[in-house]
């Protein structure tokens, strides 16, 4: 089995926020591998693996990173391969990290989602693959129907929450 989705994380003290994502790719059966490169600290590593990636059959990145957040950028710049930014809610409520993964300059875009949004970053890089995969595509739309009939229970559970002054 060979990883087509990379999860990249600055630091092994991003794991508990992206094992959402890692998760959902377990269950959507997308063989994916996990690592953990700086920017800063390890910037030869991290050339080698964006220049890597693709020829290693990798098609979509997904990097976290906190405070200043340069990974997701460093990696777009030395790939064609999408990469999909989760900023890491380290310090300033994550904004540091938000702004830095969204403001990249032209021609070197990261799609960006919440600040410690693992999950829809996954979703989003499965939606990318699913775009080529029929049976990949059937479990996203069975994903997003249970969703659906999460939100259809709840609001029937809300039905039987009596006050007085509650109209339905």
């Amino acid at each position: 089995m060979k990883a087509i989705v990379s999860v990249i994380m600055g630091s092994t003290s991003d794991l508990p926020v992206m094992k959402k994502a890692t998760d959902f790719l377990n269950e959507m059966q997308i063989p994916f591998e996990v690592n953990a490169l700086s920017a800063h600290r390890t910037p030869e590593a991290v050339e080698a693996f964006s220049k890597g990636a693709k020829e290693r059959g990798i098609k979509v990145i997904i990097a976290a990173a906190g405070m200043a957040a340069h990974l997701p950028g460093v990696i777009a710049a030395s790939t064609t391969l999408p990469v999909i930014g989760v900023p890491i809610n380290s310090t300033l409520d994550g904004m540091d990290a938000l702004l830095a993964i969204v403001q990249m300059p032209p021609g070197i875009p990261v799609a960006t989602v919440g600040v410690n949004a693992s999950l829809n970053a996954a979703i989003l890089a499965v939606e990318m693959l699913a775009l080529a995969d029929a049976d990949l595509a059937s479990r996203l739309t069975a994903y997003k129907e249970n969703l659906k009939k999460k939100i259809e229970k709840a609001n029937e559970d809300l039905k039987g929450l009596e006050y007085e002054y509650k109209t339905n």
